[in-house]
C-alpha cells in the first residue's frame, strides 16, 4: 500500500534531499530506515528536492510498503530507525492516486535572517546573520514585485535542467520581530536557488545595493547580473506543501 509521510529535518549535515554518490543525504537516511523496517529495498519520494544545508518543517513524502503496519504508527516505526535530525511528524494511508510530486499544488518556503552587530551562535543554524544595516520597511515593500507569473531565469542557477523558468508566485510576505525577519514565499514550484536569490535581492534592496528598477528588469530580461546575491542555505526552510486537501486528518 502507499503511505504518505510528513517529515521534518535539520539539513545542516546533509547534502540535500536527493541521494548522491559523494554525500550523505536525507533521502538516503529515509530509505535506509524504510528498507530496514519493511525488509526490502524501499524508495521514499519527496514533494521536491531541498539543497545541501536546507531544512524542512513540512516535507511531504510517499513510499510503497507492505500492509500490516497501521498507517498512523508508521511514523514511530521509522523514527526508531532515523537519526535525531530527521523526524517523521505524521503518517497516513495515501489517497488513491496520490503522488507526493505530481499531486502538489503549492509550496511555501521561509528564509530567515537576523540583524545584529555581532553574530549570535544560537541563531546561526537556521537563519542568516546580517551585520550591515537594512531598512526592513523596504524589505517588505519590494515583496510585491515578485508576485504573479514571471520568468524567473535571473533567479535560477545557470545550467538548470528545468524545462521552463516561468513560475507563479502566489504571495511573498515579510514578518519582522525583535530584530529578526522571515521572507515567506508561496508558489506553484521553484527553480534551483530561486527562493534564496529572491530573498537576497530583497535584502539588497533593503540595504540600498539593488534598485526597484533592477528587480523589474531582472524579471523582464532574465539577466542574472541584475538580481541580488544568492543567500546561504542555512536560512532556508521548506515550511509546507499544499495538496488542496488534508493528508493527515482535518485541520
Amino acid at each position: 500500500m502507499r503511505y504518505v509521510l510528513l517529515v521534518s529535518y535539520d539539513g545542516t549535515a546533509y547534502g540535500g534531499w536527493q541521494i548522491q554518490k559523494n554525500s550523505v543525504t536525507v533521502q538516503q537516511m529515509a530509505e535506509e530506515a524504510a528498507s530496514s523496517l519493511f525488509g526490502v529495498k524501499t524508495a521514499v519520494t519527496a514533494s521536491g528536492r531541498t539543497d545541501a544545508g536546507v531544512h524542512a518543517e513540512g516535507q511531504v513524502c510517499h513510499l510503497d510498503g507492505r500492509e500490516g503496519i497501521p498507517p498512523s504508527k508508521l511514523a514511530d516505526a521509522l523514527n526508531a530507525r532515523l537519526p535525531a535530525d530527521i523526524c517523521v511528524l505524521a503518517s497516513a494511508a495515501a489517497p488513491e492516486g496520490f503522488d507526493a510530486v505530481r499531486s502538489a499544488k503549492r509550496k511555501t518556503y521561509r528564509y530567515s535572517m537576523y540583524f545584529s552587530p555581532r553574530r549570535l551562535p544560537l541563531k546561526d543554524r537556521f537563519s542568516l546573520w546580517v551585520k550591515a544595516p537594512a531598512d526592513l520597511e523596504k524589505l517588505a515593500r519590494c515583496a510585491r514585485l515578485f508576485e504573479g507569473e514571471h520568468d524567473f531565469a535571473a533567479y535560477s542557477k545557470s545550467g538548470s535542467s528545468a524545462k521552463t523558468t516561468v513560475r507563479t508566485v502566489y504571495s511573498v510576505r515579510v514578518e519582522e520581530r525583535d530584530g529578526e525577519a522571515a521572507v515567506r514565499v508561496t508558489g506553484n514550484g521553484f527553480l534551483y536557488n530561486m527562493v534564496r536569490t529572491i530573498a537576497g535581492t530583497m535584502l539588497g534592496y533593503a540595504q540600498g545595493s539593488v534598485t526597484e528598477e533592477r528587480i523589474i528588469l531582472s524579471l523582464g530580461r532574465g539577466d542574472r547580473s541584475l538580481a541580488g546575491k544568492t543567500l546561504p542555505p542555512c536560512g532556508l526552510t521548506l515550511e509546507s506543501v499544499d495538496y488542496g486537501f488534508p493528508l493527515f486528518g482535518a485541520k
